[in-house]
This record gives C-alpha cells, structure tokens and sequence, in this order.
C-alpha cells in the first residue's frame, strides 16, 4: 500500500491548492490562523503521529506562530534546515476576481473565460494552459507544498540525513516569522545535536526579462536597509515665510541626493544592487491650517551586498552633511536677497546623538515616557513608531533645530552569501544538470533579489557592523529586534531552489505547472539525496 499523501504531480498541486486556500495575508486573522492549520495538515504524516513532540510551534508575536517539524533519522547528525513563508501580499488588484484570488483553479478557469482582463504577456501563458493563477501560488506556497513532499518522502523511506521543515509567518512585512524561528533553530541543533548542513528555502525563480523561461537558483540574498530621516525646520504664518523654514524645504535636499546616488551601489561576483530609492516622504501636519509644515519625515531603501549598518550610516552621514552644506549655502543666498537674518543653519545628527542628549536635558524616565507615548499607538507599524519617536524627542529639544536627525526604519536583511563554499558549486552543478533532463536550463544568481529569509542565517560580520542599526533604530528591544548573536551561530550554506512563475504581488502572479509539480520534486530530491551520499563518500 502506497503510503505517501503527496508524492504525485496531481495529489501535490491539490496539496498546494489547499494551502493557498488558506488565506493568510499579514497581520490578519488568515495568517494567525495558517499555522495551526499546517500542524494538523503535517500531523496527518505517520512519523509525526509517533513523534509528536517533533512538530512544535513557536510564537512569532501578535498572536502568530511559527512552524517546525523535524524528521530525524537515528544515526544522522547532518541537517537540512527547510525554509518557507507562508504569508501574502493583499488581493485588492483582483476587483471582482477577489473572491476567487485563493483559488487557483477556479480562477484559472475563469480568467479563461474572458482572457481581456490580463496584460497580453499573462494572456499568452493563459492560452498554454502551463499556467496556474493565483495569490501566493508562486510566493511562496508552492515552496511550503514541495518541503512538505520533501519530508513526507524523508520520513516513509527513512533517508538517513536530518530535515527541518520550519515555514514563518510576516515575511512580507517585517520577517518577525523568521526572526522568531532562528532561535528556535539553534535551540533545536542543541537539543538534538544536530549539525546544520545546508539551509535551502524555495522562494520562487522569477523571470529576468519578459518572456525569459530559464530558470534560477540562488547562492545567496541580497540585502535590504532602511535609512531615515526626520526634518526639524521652525515653523511661521505663510504670511511670513522668512521667519520660519518648512521642513518639506530641508528634506528636498536630502532627497534629491539620495535617489539614484551611486555611492550606495555595491558590486560582487558580477552583480550589482539597484539604485537607492525613497520609499516615503511627508510632512507631520495632521491637518491643513496656514502655519507652514516644520516637521516631515523620509524613508530610503538601499540594497546591501557586503556592506554593513555601519558602513550604510556612515555614507549616509556623509550624504546628509553634503546635502545640509548645499541647503546652507542656497539659503544664505536667499537670506541675502530678502536681506533677513534667517533662522540659522540645518545641523545633521544621528539618533544616538538625540537620545543621549534628550536623557541629559529631560533625563531617562521622561525620555522613556515619551518613547512609551509612540509605542502604545497600535495602528501605527515599526516605521511610523521609529519616526514619531524621533519627534517627540525633537518637540522637547527644539533648540537643536533646524536639524536634519538620521535613524534606522525596520526591516534590516543583512546580505547573504555562499556562492563559494564547495558544497553549493557542486549543488548548482547537480541542479543544472537535472534541469537538462527536462530539457530545461537553469542558470546561477549569486544574489535573490526578491528579498527572502535567508537573510537571518550565516550571519558573518568581522566586527561590530550591527551596532549601528541598533543605536540608532528608535524601536529596537522594544518592537523590534533582529538576534544577531544566534544568526550567527547557524553557520552553513545558503541555497534557493524554487519553482519558476512570474509577476508575484500582481493579479497575474502565476505559477508554471511543470516546474512546480514534474520537474522541482525531482530536483529538490536529488539534491537532498546527493548531500547524505557524499557524506558517505567522506
């Protein structure tokens, strides 16, 4: 008697339906409610009903979990730590489709029946009938579905290496998920004295160019920061605009110089990172009135190869005073001509330089209360809280104005990157040449560029290059931390093997069937069997 759930093409693309149907974008009830869901779905494996205490959840805060599930053969200690999300963007692109987002054949079906309603690209994969529509189809459930094959098949013909399934929620937003699960995993490696191999997520290969087919695995992630910026200018009546100085006026200068700056750009192993970009720019005004706006706020994204928090501060630094120098010379000027004092010079300092000169002048307590102020607001996220922090402070030291002060916004992914260890030039030769078999071509990227939790592991930093970020983000130990020191206790090479499918975040985020449900069991299997058969070898 067969005794495997998910070990065809059919009985897995039913698996990844079912999972999709399970409705989890972040920070909604849907996602909550997904890993208690996947538990009961795991636990229908017979391994798990014999060693329950293998399967465990682990709480990811505001009331999510995160799920592991060990499948440990008696005599291995090798481990490949399986990684996945199982969270989504939102489905409002959908208009009227809405309702079918969560159901891929359904909606497949019926964006066949009136194919108008997709851009001609996403028309022409319809039409081959490869395709399966869907939110999170290609981000990432498949990837959760092909681990969940992958251990099935483990656990029945008893492989003799270590698998630990581990799928995290809110990796879409702030990876609390997997920030959650790198302390379970280094708990888990100690518990059972596992030692960890490899860490292999499945996040999808996304196309490099339209109509690109080729797939791609992953030797490392590129990295992601957020530098910020709150702008402290003076307000006035705009009858008076030469007694004050709007803070919109300050950030333009910042602003202009951060966009496209190629002074951010990193380049490694033939790769570069996209050019920074603002995410979010706004003044605090709550409301319209004719005092003008002395206070605004500015987020940038910067993509990280090698570099480091610190490193990032530092050019940022040098950025911030470069613009605030321009800004003081062209306001001089203006000065000059409408023959006015001013109101004196922008200075630019860091968030560490605020606090500690907050805690002198109103002490620690009342600094903490003023914290406390901005955390208790529930509806606002990491960002906005690190922001208000900033002002609060500000509001009570506006002697330091007008000041351009520098911060760190969440989510920080430290750059990841194996792409020389030995194991993972032999993986990628093996995935290349598995591919051939059907008459497919996969092709190396030394860095996802999709952003992923892979991020969170094989931590490297020569010296103290994170203490940047975490003295200069305002909501750091209170709603936001990353764990540094185990992240760099879970040393092993990074791998992305994923199915290939295209547009994720779109209405046509699809999946290509083949990929998911013929060739990537194949693949992810054979690279699963290749590590404990050279561990033989050794």
């Amino acid at each position: 008697m067969n005794k495997l759930l998910w070990d065809t093409p059919d009985r897995l693309r039913e698996l990844l339906c079912e999972l999709v149907s399970w409705n989890s974008i972040t920070l909604t009830d849907g996602e909550r409610e997904f890993a208690p869901k996947l538990i009961e779905k795991i636990r229908e494996l017979e391994y798990f009903q014999t060693h329950p205490s293998q399967l465990q959840l682990h709480d990811a805060g505001l009331g999510r979990q995160v799920v592991t599930a060990l499948y440990k053969h008696p005599s291995a200690t090798e481990t490949v730590v399986l990684i996945s999300h199982f969270d989504t963007v939102q489905t409002e692109e959908y208009g009227t489709l809405e309702p079918l987002a969560y159901f891929p054949e359904e909606l497949t079906r019926k964006l066949m029946e009136n194919p108008s309603e997709l851009p001609e690209d996403a028309q022409e994969d319809l039409a081959t009938g490869k395709y399966l529509f869907g939110r999170g189809t290609m981000d990432m459930k498949m990837g959760l579905a092909l681990h969940m094959q992958l251990i099935e098949k483990a656990t029945v013909e008893e492989w003799p290496i270590n698998l630990i399934l581990t799928s995290v929620p809110d990796e879409e937003v702030n990876s609390a998920g997997m920030r959650a699960a790198v302390t379970q995993l280094v708990r888990i490696r100690e518990e059972f004295n596992l030692s960890y191999k490899l860490f292999l997520n499945s996040e999808p290969s996304f196309s490099q160019v339209p109509k690109d087919i080729d797939e791609y695995i992953y030797s490392g992630t590129i990295g992601k920061i957020m530098p910020a910026a709150l702008f402290y200018g003076k307000e006035t009546h705009v009858g008076e605009p030469m007694k004050g100085m709007t803070a919109n006026y300050i950030a333009s200068f910042l602003t202009q110089r951060m966009e496209y700056n190629p002074i951010f750009t990193e380049h490694d192993l033939g790769e570069s990172t996209p050019l920074p970009v603002s995410l979010q720019q706004k003044d605090l005004k709550m409301s319209y009135s004719t005092q003008t706006p002395y206070r605004a706020v500015a987020l940038y994204n910067v993509f990280l190869l090698r570099r480091t928090a610190s490193d990032i501060m530092e050019l940022f630094e040098q950025v911030a005073n470069e613009a605030m120098d321009a800004l003081n010379k062209t306001y001089q000027q203006i000065c000059d001509r409408e023959q006015v004092q001013g109101i004196g010079q922008v200075r630019v300092l860091k968030y560490d330089e605020l606090l500690a000169y907050a805690n002198k002048k109103l002490g620690i307590e009342e600094v903490q209360r003023l914290k406390q102020e901005v955390l208790a607001e529930e509806e606002w996220d990491d960002r906005e809280k690190s922001l208000r922090i900033v002002d609060n402070l500000m509001i009570q030291c506006q002697e330091l104005s007008p000041a351009t002060v520098l911060l760190f916004a969440p989510p920080y992914y430290p750059a990841v990157n194996t792409s020389k260890d030995p194991l993972i030039i032999e993986a990628v030769e093996l995935m290349k040449q598995s591919a051939q078999s059907f008459n497919n071509t996969v092709k190396q990227i030394h860095y996802f560029n999709g952003i992923c939790d892979l991020s969170y592991v094989n931590y490297e930093d020569d010296g103290n290059g994170w203490t940047a970020f975490e003295s200069n983000t305002p909501v750091w130990g209170d709603t936001y931390d990353i764990p540094f020191d185990d992240m760099a206790k879970l040393k092993g090479p990074v791998l992305n093997v994923g199915p290939f499918g295209k547009d994720a975040h779109q209405k046509t985020e699809r999946l290509h069937i083949d990929s998911a449900f013929v060739e990537m069991p194949v693949m992810l299997e054979t690279l699963i069997k290749s590590l404990y058969k050279s561990s033989r070898r050794e």
